[in-house]
């Protein structure tokens, strides 16, 4: 969407047994900084140590240990919310959430509330070629991470492991914007990938560096309506929150679950209870966790260890000068320089990773034909192999090198499969190695011309049914290039054949 106008989709439509139902959907996304070290510790923030080797006494919330602001976590919360378009607080504050439970030393949560780093904001999630759904961020605050609870180690004792305690946390909270499982499937997809080319998160749903605690009700049609125009929240139904979703496809079941389950209830004559839930993906259903508790039950208070952070526009500024390009504007400009489709861009602007390597192959080059090698050869064969670009044993050089002897007529496409393939397997000089396999189209017309004169000599039925039907002058073709070993120019070939049949 070079233009960024689009269409909205429309929302999931639920048959009940008696009426319509449409979804709602919310989403707080939890997102582990990348930092190294913790929000408000010099404690390292190295995922797989020993356990219990990365606390810092204040983590252990050992006495008369206070916690001091990781500048760094406040700088990659700023640049997060600037890449979500969303608007810095100049003045934050922490809080204490109390709760108290074994994985959290110190009794309460250091989080932020009432007045979080970063304000209102949005992400564009593209669902189709110009049908996309504009998702409101509501806020961002920065918060400490608990510790985990170990209950499969032993058969009766659970143990603690502290080294994820005090990571700092973005927890990026969304409007009730989403409107079906695919549309929030689409848009954690989204916002991580934006988080990954900020650098602020690296996205990692399997170590739990990315969660998702999924808010679902559902309302009859035309309700969703009356909540847009007025913002009351009586007009939607009851929400029930699942909670530490790590999966796009677990997201997507335990959304579909959970809507049925609520319909169920509310044509049968009941109410839904506003309450935390888990997804079991074993049973593909989502079970009741705790009674879903208010502000009021935390017991906020403003925390008196830290005072309010305040910090300046001009830092603000510095940060925002340094921004890098983001995927939207970066798949616009693979569009726009490259010649694109929506969907190659897409592709290649996935992840940074793909769009440099596809960047430095197209640079100076045909950019549909980068394109098309990139994803088509090159990805498909790292997703046989299971490898990631980073990992590639094809360089940029190496590829671009193999479209420069497609370009100069020196190989065929299927010279330049073969070729591809050998550097794949043994490296080099993609000119050296085509050289010295013999890898070379033949151009001499007077060659080819022998050989297809031959051929219609040998074939005047042939070249009846040619004239009839040029569609059979590829016979004429096929074979040329099967005499000359495949290494005759299509391209001369197809030229001759027509001059010499007359099509």
């Amino acid at each position: 969407m070079l233009d960024l106008t689009y269409e909205a989709p429309k929302p999931k439509l639920i048959a009940g047994v008696k009426h319509d139902w449409e979804l709602v959907i919310g989403m707080e996304i939890h997102a582990q900084v990348s930092s190294n070290s913790k929000l408000f510790s010099g404690a390292s923030t190295q995922v797989g140590a020993e356990p219990n080797s990365n606390v810092a006494f204040v983590d252990a919330a050992m006495p008369g240990m206070l916690p001091v602001i990781n500048e760094f976590c406040i700088e990659q919360a700023v640049r997060t919310g600037l890449g979500l378009k969303a608007q810095i607080n100049l003045r934050s504050a922490f809080d204490r959430k109390n709760y108290f439970y074994p994985d959290l030393p110190q009794g309460y949560q250091i989080s932020q509330l009432y007045h979080p780093i970063v304000g209102e904001g949005e992400v564009l999630v593209e669902l189709s070629p110009g049908v996309a759904r504009l998702v409101r961020v509501e806020r961002i605050h920065l918060e400490q991470d608990a510790g985990k609870s170990i209950h499969d180690m032993d058969p009766t004792m659970s143990f603690v492991d502290f080294n994820r305690t005090g990571v700092a946390l973005m927890e990026i909270v969304s409007r009730p914007d989403i409107r079906g499982p695919e549309e929030a499937a689409a848009y954690v997809v989204k916002l991580r990938q934006i988080l990954r080319y900020l650098g602020t998160c690296d996205g990692n749903m399997q170590n739990g560096n990315l969660r998702a605690d999924v808010n679902v009700s559902v309302c009859r049609v035309g309700q969703y309506e009356k909540y847009q125009a007025s913002q009351d929240f009586s007009h939607l139904g009851t929400r029930c929150e699942i909670k530490n979703m790590n999966s796009m496809k677990f997201i997507q079941l335990a959304i579909d679950y959970e809507a049925r389950r609520q319909i169920a209830i509310l044509e049968d004559g009941g109410s839904v209870t506003q309450e935390t839930r888990l997804y079991d993906p074993d049973k593909n259903e989502t079970r009741s966790m705790r009674s879903k508790e208010e502000a009021h039950d935390y017991r906020y208070f403003p925390c008196p260890d830290l005072l309010p952070l305040e910090i300046e526009q001009a830092w603000v500024d510095d940060i925002a000068a340094a921004m890098p390009e983001l995927p939207d504007a970066k798949k616009a400009r693979f569009m726009g320089d490259f010649g694109l489709t929506d969907y190659d861009a897409n592709v290649l602007t996935a992840d940074l990773e793909s769009a440099g390597f596809f960047e430095a192959v197209a640079q100076g080059r045909d950019g549909k034909q980068a394109a098309n090698w990139v994803i088509n050869e090159l990805f498909g064969r790292l997703n046989k192999e299971g490898k990631a670009i980073t990992d590639s044993p094809v360089s940029t050089a190496q590829l671009g090198g193999v479209l420069d002897l497609i370009a100069k007529g020196t190989i065929s496409g299927k010279m330049a499969k073969d070729l591809f393939e050998i550097i794949w397997t043994e490296g080099g000089d993609p000119a050296e190695v085509a050289a010295a396999h013999g890898m070379q189209q033949v151009t001499d017309t007077g060659a080819i011309e022998a050989a297809l004169d031959a051929l219609i000599a040998a074939n005047p039925d042939q070249v009846e049914k040619a004239r009839v039907n040029a569609k059979l002058a590829g016979w004429f073709t096929g074979q040329v290039l099967k005499s000359t070993g495949g290494k005759a120019n299509p391209a001369v070939v197809n030229a001759m054949v027509a001059q010499k049949l007359g099509l």
